[in-house]
Formats: structure tokens, C-alpha cells, sequence
């Protein structure tokens, strides 16, 4: 196998057809791109360049390398400068998603900071399924996503909290707690909580949905579902309850929920989530404009 420098030798000499030049190209001496020409003929067994006092031509062979390595070497230069620019610059197009429709509104907002500070960078953004929100990101589809905390996953980033809301419980219109102002979690010990779809990360789920009260009693698991809005009609046709932020007495008012005060819960948060390993200049600058359009807002 050639090395890089050895590879760039043999291009810029086939191409310049003259050492001199070759090596003004390559910013070193001549004597040097000779002596790598050299070395990469004794490795390839054959030579592949003629040389004259007068002109230096390709062999036949060389010139097969060359129309062969040539398109390679263009590929290559070419990942390699998409992989630098996804990592340093702004350009080309950063892809967000949420859930809920709050969540749709807040992210509207940070866009428009984020594209105001970097105009150059496209921004897409979608919504995703609850179901759907870690798949997205773990397999690529998505550069960050906001969710509600906490999210405790190898290779997930959580970026700050950016909103912090009163925590609610959905529940059928006719069920007694509907008919109160407040309750409590330990409440929670007497009715059927419905589940979060087992794509999300176990720590969001033993958060939202806990088996237990504080006090240790024991909360009844009802059925799973894949979206809010599947939530929601279970909750209205007396499957179970879900606890839910306050945006939602907002944003999903129907008339079969009714949306009672968790009082001593914790209140709901939010923020951005993306991979380690996708840790670009173009997010950490998305999850700063975040941070930056919420500060504001306190």
C-alpha cells in the first residue's frame, strides 16, 4: 500500500510531467520527489514514468495507475473535505426535530436566532412520533432533537434545559380527579398510568411513568402508545393517565381530557439532545442559540 505523500508524488509528476514543478506544486525539493518516485517503482516493480534529459513521459503503466488512482484520489479529497466542513463550518443543512406542538413552536423560535447568526446553514426541521425520536437520532436521520429531560443514554448529549414547565395529569372528563383542583402523586397509587413506547430511553420513561410513589406504592402499568395524540385517546375512553406538562391544557384541549395539577410533582423540562459522536460546530452553535433565545425569556 502507497502512502499519502507517495500517492501525491506520482500525481502531481504525472501531471506536471516535470520534477521541478512537481515539487514546487508539492512545496518540497525535487531531489525529494525523485527519490519518492523512485521508491514507489521499486515497490510497484516496474517503472512508471520515462525520463529523458528533455521530457519525462508515462509509461505505459503509469498511465493505467494514473487513470485509475486519479478519480480515487478525487473521492477521497472530496469525504474528506464534506467531513471537514460538517465538523467546522456552517454550511449546508442542520436537521432538528420535536414532538408536540409546543415543542414545534420553541424550536421555530431558536431556528430563527440560529439563522440570523449563520444564514449560510439550511435548517430542517421535523416533527417525530415519540416513538420515533431516539431512532431518528441514533441512526442519523436527525443532527439534534428536543425532548423532555432526563435522558441518561451512552452516546447522547443533553444540552441544557431550556424550559421548565408545571406538571399536569391527563384524565378521563368523568373521573373523579377531574372534579378536583389538584392532586397528588401519591395519588398516582389508585388509577392505571399509561406507557411510553419502549424506543425512548428507560431513564425518560421511569421519570414520566414511575411503577412507584414516592411513599413506595405501587402505580398500576396500562397500555403503551406511540404518539401524544394516541395518548390522549386512551386517556379519553378510561384506559388510564398520563402525566403531561401545562402546555397541554393549551395546545390539546379536547373534550373528552381533563387536565388536573400533579401539585407536588416536579416540573416537566425540556431541552436539546443530539449524538457524541455528531458533536458539529453547526450544533453546539443551534444548541448555544438555544440557550441564548431562552436566557431571554427569564
Amino acid at each position: 500500500m502507497l502512502e499519502r505523500h507517495e500517492l501525491e508524488a506520482f500525481l502531481a509528476v504525472a501531471e506536471e510531467l516535470h520534477f521541478g514543478r512537481a515539487a514546487e506544486r508539492l512545496r518540497v525539493s525535487t531531489a525529494r520527489v525523485s527519490q519518492t518516485i523512485r521508491k514507489v517503482e521499486r515497490r510497484v516493480g516496474v517503472a512508471l514514468f520515462n525520463r529523458t534529459s528533455r521530457r519525462v513521459e508515462l509509461s505505459p503503466v503509469g498511465r493505467a495507475l494514473y487513470d485509475e488512482l486519479r478519480p480515487a484520489w478525487d473521492q477521497i479529497a472530496a469525504a474528506v473535505g464534506r467531513a471537514v466542513e460538517a465538523g467546522r463550518g456552517f454550511t449546508g443543512t442542520l436537521r432538528v426535530c420535536f414532538t408536540g406542538a409546543a415543542g414545534g413552536q420553541l424550536l421555530v423560535s431558536i431556528t430563527e436566532v440560529f439563522r440570523r447568526r449563520h444564514p449560510e446553514c439550511q435548517t430542517q426541521i421535523r416533527e417525530a412520533q415519540m416513538g420515533e425520536l431516539m431512532p431518528w437520532l441514533r441512526g442519523g436521520e436527525v443532527d439534534l432533537a428536543l425532548a423532555t429531560f432526563p435522558v441518561d443514554e451512552p452516546g447522547i448529549v443533553t444540552g441544557p434545559v431550556l424550559v421548565s414547565e408545571a406538571r399536569f395529569l391527563a384524565v378521563p372528563v368523568g373521573h373523579p380527579f377531574a372534579r378536583r383542583d389538584a392532586v397528588s402523586v401519591e395519588d398516582l397509587a389508585d388509577v392505571a398510568m399509561l406507557q411510553l413506547p419502549d424506543t425512548l430511553p428507560r431513564s425518560l420513561r421511569a421519570h414520566r411513568t414511575p411503577h412507584a410513589t414516592p411513599a413506595g406504592r405501587p402505580i398500576r402499568a396500562g397500555i403503551s402508545a406511540a404518539t401524544f395524540h394516541e395518548v390522549l385517546t386512551h386517556v379519553g375512553a378510561g384506559l388510564g393517565v398520563f402525566p403531561v406538562g401545562a402546555n397541554a391544557r393549551r395546545y390539546y384541549a379536547r373534550p373528552d381530557v381533563a387536565y388536573v395539577h400533579l401539585d407536588d410533582a416536579p416540573p416537566l423540562q425540556w431541552g436539546l439532545l443530539w449524538r457524541a459522536d455528531g458533536a458539529t460546530a453547526r450544533v453546539r452553535a443551534f444548541a448555544e442559540a438555544a440557550h441564548t433565545l431562552t436566557l431571554k425569556d427569564r
